[in-house]
């Protein structure tokens, strides 16, 4: 029986613009081999960090490029906390998580909510409790739960945390990816270019990569850079460049209305398998991203149904600090047919654990 994994965060490779990165690769070396394979700035390529910020708003100082969305965002953590609050979302990236943990840093939790965060709820948890110095949320198709805040969720987070003392960090690293329905303004846009911002390149071009984006203050902008350099010298200089030529190219853009387009397709489909093969247990269709999370019936348990499928994986949350009714399917890993038969084995399992 060929395994079949939704518990992974990657894509399929059916959806990745793979011939076009690698004449991007090409053609970078060629044409600019001597700095892209020698070291450099800790701040990652300039060419991409100057379009970047172009495309922002921001002055390139304050864009930094990291090895990934996680080591860049253990570098920013670094720099704010050790071992000070911090503030994050229940439930939340666990790997982060893990980070802050790694710190010693005190973690607090922003409660979720039928509408995204219990802001009354974080509004009184705040007022008994001294400030957490970092702050860090994903608006937009949210690892794991798929969620999305609305615009007055993000301006209710924003007037609570957004103040001298906390660092609110925006991950936006699927943001890119909607499927349905219009982009919603982000943290940074709503709070004037002057919350953090940060992505990654994994979603948008290749997990394999691994560039994360960070924009962040002037005062943060050097510490980061420094720390990077003090962590591994210099990035990876040629997955940066072959990011800047590809958006060079203008090939970005129709790059992700095909992968929204495979990114829908695959949904829809897990959707429909759901609902044929575990009509017992709910879910919100998410409107872009690549996780879904399923709630299992009344009385079972994740981590138990797991613990019965035969031939496939899933994230079982309760594993991972979240709850245990609740299980994350990425449905951008895999084609179709393989998430058709996925499904199937997984609602074998619901069935021998009612």
């Amino acid at each position: 029986m060929e395994p079949i994994s939704f518990a992974g965060e990657g894509l399929d490779p059916d959806l990745l613009p793979l011939a076009e990165l690698a004449d991007c690769a090409q053609a970078v070396v060629a044409d600019d081999g001597g700095r892209i394979l020698s070291y450099g700035t800790g701040a990652g390529y300039t060419p991409l960090r100057e379009l970047l910020a172009e495309e922002l708003g921001v002055h390139p100082y304050r864009v930094i490029l990291t090895n990934g969305w996680l080591q860049g965002f253990g570098l920013l953590a670094g720099a704010c906390l050790t071992p000070r609050k911090a503030l994050v979302e229940l439930p939340g990236c666990d790997r982060a998580l893990r980070l802050l943990f790694d710190l010693g840093s005190a973690v607090l939790y922003a409660d979720p909510a039928v509408d995204g965060i219990a802001l009354e709820a974080l509004r009184s948890q705040l007022s008994v409790t001294r400030r957490p110095a970092l702050a860090l949320f994903m608006p937009t198709f949210q690892n794991p739960t798929g969620r999305t805040l609305s615009v007055t969720q993000r301006s209710g987070l924003l007037a609570l945390l957004h103040r001298p003392g906390t660092v609110v960090v925006e991950d936006d690293s699927y943001g890119r990816l909607r499927l349905d329905g219009e982009q919603l303004p982000t943290l940074f846009e709503l709070s004037a270019r002057t919350a953090v911002y940060s992505s990654s390149f994994s979603y948008l071009a290749a997990p394999g990569l691994r560039v994360g984006v960070f924009v962040v203050p002037d005062e943060l902008a050097g510490v980061l850079s420094a720390k990077a350099t003090d962590a591994y010298i210099t990035p990876s200089l040629l997955a940066q460049a072959t990011v800047f030529e590809f958006k060079r190219r203008e090939s970005m853009e129709s790059h992700l209305e095909r992968l929204c387009a495979g990114l829908r397709l695959r949904r829809d489909v897990m959707v429909e398998a759901l609902e044929r093969e575990l009509p017992d247990a709910s879910w919100v269709v998410p409107a872009g991203g690549i996780f879904l999370q399923v709630r299992v019936p009344p009385g079972m348990n994740a981590q138990t149904v797991m613990s019965r499928a035969e031939g496939v994986d899933a994230y079982a949350e309760n594993a991972h600090g979240g709850f245990p009714n609740t299980l994350r399917l990425n449905f951008g890993a895999l084609g179709p047919r393989a998430i058709e038969t996925g499904i199937e084995r997984l609602g074998r399992a619901f069935a021998a654990t009612e």
